[in-house]
């Protein structure tokens, strides 16, 4: 009996150790499939390719952003007739960054032989001669709202499609065409530079953020009722342009448009313009009186708002102010661009420089001239030039903790700063690049402008979208513009 008992522990005991055993392997087994499965998850769009580079991709079905790719600069071996529907053309430099891309765009695709027209919006046409003869303007009356006339531009729209030239590619900029129209259209395409579903995140910012003087407001309830109209109506764009990795995957996910019908193209911005110079930074300190002895320039830019995170940054100056005389002392912020926040920093002190709006070149100095660029935005849509334009001209960059930034734009710490939009997060962000020391911050402006380069230049922008279009408006498929062949 005994022994009976004693056979079975032996028995329960080999048992044991056989199951431990078979566990370790497949705890082994499964530790190196995910060793293999996240250096896979690492790779880069350009890895990924040159894995495959004997297969051609499908430009269609190309999963990530096409400013990865690299496109001809030879003249293309067709040329479009182009119709671009905008709210609003924008006077010189004095735009949103809608307009911004609509007029950095369209205006290079002209240069490049297409012939382009214009439907928008206008009050005063004294600002559309361009030197180009391609582009034509087709203006009309704004509604109450500021939108397009949807009516008449269609109409506009209609007259010239039906000459013995039909449009080959019609562009939207948002909902310039609605989806009442578009509806009507095959060879188009839609921008998106913010769709409701991002903008959830800013609507809980915002109400952690309100004061309990502030009233509550619907925010939340409305957008949620604003993201199921838009997932109806998206379908009725043939094809949709993400200006970041996040909102093409939410257009995928969420709003469920076929892969195939959404396309990534990051924004880009005019890199003969906005790119390193050291003596035009030396020149902006000297013409605006800024001291050689600050060893930090901090440089925020764009609208001064609410929803450009303004009062968050100006809580967290205030605090750090009045908390280290020797930060305020060795540090400077520099600010660029016009709303109600402007004169409020100036009541932080002398180490406060507000200049009001910029041109573009002037704009291009400031970059030069800080040695950290600050976008404390909370609005979690599209993708802000200013940091773009920071990054092509070497400066490291730092911005708030949003998807659409940390997946397209300060994807590691090693070309910047991000943060949670809190105050606290903010402050220990300041202090963190305040202690690093101009070497450190160096380096890091260093890789954003490498980054930039590689895709945020106008040129790899307006390239990737002409190749869109020349796919688009091939509709055989017989001059493989859908192919690349990396």
């Amino acid at each position: 009996m005994s022994m009976a008992k004693d056979r079975g522990s032996l028995f329960s005991f080999h048992c044991f150790c056989y199951i431990i055993i078979i566990l370790s392997i497949c705890s082994i087994i499964l530790s190196l499939s995910w060793s293999h499965c996240c250096s896979q998850c690492h790779n880069s769009p350009y890895q990924v390719i040159v894995q495959k580079q004997n297969q051609p991709i499908n430009l269609l079905s190309y999963p990530f952003a096409w400013n990865h790719l690299m496109f001809s600069s030879e003249p293309p071996s067709k040329f479009l007739k182009i119709a671009l529907f905008v709210k609003k053309w924008p006077q010189k430099s004095h735009a949103g960054g809608l307009e911004r891309h609509a007029l950095t765009l369209h205006l290079a695709l002209a240069k490049r032989g297409h012939d382009l027209h214009i439907f928008t919006t206008s009050t005063d046409s004294s600002f559309s001669n361009y030197s180009i003869n391609n582009i034509h303007f087709h203006f009309s009356k704004p509604t109450p709202a500021g939108y397009l006339d949807q009516a008449l531009v269609w109409e506009q729209f209609q007259a010239q499609n039906s000459t013995s030239k039909p449009f080959d590619i019609v562009h939207t900029e948002s909902v310039g065409l609605r989806y009442t129209r578009s509806r009507y259209v095959t060879n188009l395409a839609v921008t998106w530079h913010g769709i409701a579903y991002e903008t959830f995140h800013s609507d809980i910012i915002q109400e952690l953020l309100r004061t309990p003087q502030e009233p509550q407001t619907k925010a939340l309830t409305e957008r949620a009722v604003k993201v199921v109209e838009e997932v109806k109506f998206f379908p009725n764009y043939a094809h949709h342009v993400a200006t970041s990795d996040h909102a093409g995957d939410i257009l995928k996910r969420v709003y469920m448009i076929p892969e195939e019908r959404v396309h990534i193209i990051l924004n880009g911005v005019d890199q003969h313009i906005f790119r390193p110079n050291v003596s035009k930074g030396k020149d902006f300190k000297k013409r605006h009186g800024i001291p050689d002895s600050k060893s930090l320039l901090i440089g925020l830019a764009g609208r001064l708002v609410k929803d450009k995170g303004h009062p968050l940054m100006f809580e967290a100056l205030k605090q750090i102010i009045e908390e280290n005389s020797t930060f305020q002392e060795s540090s400077m912020v520099v600010v660029a661009g016009d709303g109600p926040w402007g004169a409020r920093y100036t009541d932080l002190g002398a180490n406060m420089l507000v200049l009001g709006p910029l041109e573009q070149a002037e704009l291009a100095s400031f970059y030069n001239a800080i040695d950290v660029f600050v976008n404390p935005t909370l609005r979690a849509q599209g993708l802000d030039h200013t940091l773009l334009e920071a990054m092509l001209t070497g400066k490291p960059v730092m911005a708030t903790r949003l998807a659409s930034i940390i997946g397209s734009v300060i994807v590691g710490n090693e070309m910047g700063y991000t943060f949670a939009p809190t105050v606290s997060a903010l402050k220990k962000a300041i202090y963190e690049l305040w202690v690093s020391g101009r070497e450190v911050l160096d380096k890091k402006g260093h890789v954003a402008l490498q980054r930039g380069v590689q895709l945020f230049t106008a040129t790899k922008m307006v390239y990737a979208y002409e190749r869109l279009f020349l796919c688009l408006s091939s509709v055989t498929h017989e001059e493989h513009f859908c192919e690349y062949q990396p």
